[in-house]
């Protein structure tokens, strides 16, 4: 078997473009993986076509060595458009060889290690009350685990406000579900140390599962100031660090307690297996980052299936579109999936509605400070 073409879909999901990327054989295989990048597809799509060239005529199943080649042969090396091309296929690769062996990719790579996986989706509100309400109906609904935004300190007046504001928000949100609900909150690597610090210590009495990303991710040392503060509260990050090198730092300082890599980012689902290997040996859980579409979603459920130190997933409710793109939508029970049975990935899309989506460019809206110094978004 030989790879014969390497080529893309784009198609409109609400929140971004998802990129599919679609990996044909002469044995009338084809393999499905995805690698969105918000506000990046069309680069992402240019890098997929570059690296095609290195794998057309290869067989598909000799995945680490197909890597590797991707990985080396082009000399410029990391980046996140480079890496998410590279993932997108790899992805593919993985549904191409479950395919031809008739199982799903989760029991090539050790089978299972629980018998569900667990997902976690997201809750927003304007007000502290309208976002009470808006966990209230979730939990109705039979999520068990939310996350929420933080707010940017160039916002308010001063630190002390945007603290307490974020702290009120936190504070309605856990009065409203309980404590038997996981909550999360992201503050999208918008604050300086001290800033995560003083905001973690607030946050310390609403039993928050993780706070992620608290500051930016540029400079893994800033961590330790965090880890050396004796936080009361889950640390996580890793949406932005990619392949095992990205991640070898902040996993020897022992600085977070949960990683976040992201399948459509970090090398791909083998790779983020090897991410999750060096994770446990330090005994840090592994909650991957998955605001993506439903590919991405699926190469994840097949890595939360087999990871021992696994913990949650993160799910995206961006319908109708996820469930338009599709030919059988992803079965959710009270914020569980069961473990897939079909070959491969077990995605089959729906290229009819994906002909009806065309690519949309969005991008995410600028922040700056009162002076028009740019903030963090």
């Amino acid at each position: 078997m030989k790879i014969r073409e390497i080529k893309t879909l784009l198609a409109f999901g609400g929140r971004q473009t998802w990129v599919f990327v679609l990996v044909e054989t002469d044995a009338g295989i084809t393999g499905i993986g995805e690698a969105s990048l918000e506000g990046k597809e069309l680069a992402v799509q240019a890098a997929v076509n570059e690296l095609a060239r290195f794998l057309i005529g290869r067989d598909p199943t000799r995945i680490e060595q197909n890597w590797q080649i991707m990985y080396r042969h082009g000399f410029w090396r990391g980046g996140v458009v480079l890496n998410t091309a590279l993932s997108g296929i790899e992805q593919a690769l993985w549904d191409i060889l479950g395919k031809e062996l008739g199982v799903p990719v989760y029991r090539l790579l050790g089978g299972a290690a629980r018998d569900r996986v667990q997902l976690y989706t997201h809750c927003g509100g304007h007000t502290p009350d309208e976002l009470a309400r808006n966990a209230q109906d979730l939990v109705a609904k039979g999520w068990r685990a939310l996350k929420i935004g933080s707010l940017g300190f160039e916002s308010f007046a001063n630190e002390g406000q945007c603290i307490e504001a974020v702290t009120r928000r936190v504070r309605a949100m856990r009065e409203a579900v309980g404590p038997e609900v996981m909550i999360m909150m992201d503050a999208h690597g918008r604050h300086t140390p001290a800033q995560a610090i003083r905001l973690a210590r607030a946050l310390e009495p609403y039993d928050l599962f993780f706070l992620e990303e608290p500051v930016p991710p540029d400079n893994v040392d800033a961590f330790k100031r965090l880890a050396e503060a004796g936080l009361n509260i889950n640390i996580a990050t890793g949406e932005r660090l990619f392949t095992k090198w990205g991640y070898r730092e902040l996993l020897e300082g022992q600085y977070v307690d949960i990683i976040q890599p992201d399948v459509c980012h970090d090398g791909g689902i083998l790779e983020t297996r090897k991410i999750a290997a060096m994770a446990e040996t330090y005994y840090v859980r592994v909650a991957p980052h998955n605001p993506n579409g439903p590919v991405a979603t699926a190469a994840s459920i097949h890595l939360g299936a087999c990871l021992p130190n696994f913990v949650i997933l993160e799910y995206a409710q961006n319908q109708p579109w996820r469930d338009q793109v599709l030919r059988k939508p992803l079965e959710i029970v009270n914020g569980y999936v069961a473990l897939p049975t079909e070959p491969g990935l077990g995605v089959e899309l729906n290229y009819e509605a994906i002909a009806k989506l065309p690519y949309k460019p969005l991008d995410y809206s600028g922040a700056f400070w009162p002076d028009g110094g740019v903030a963090d978004i």
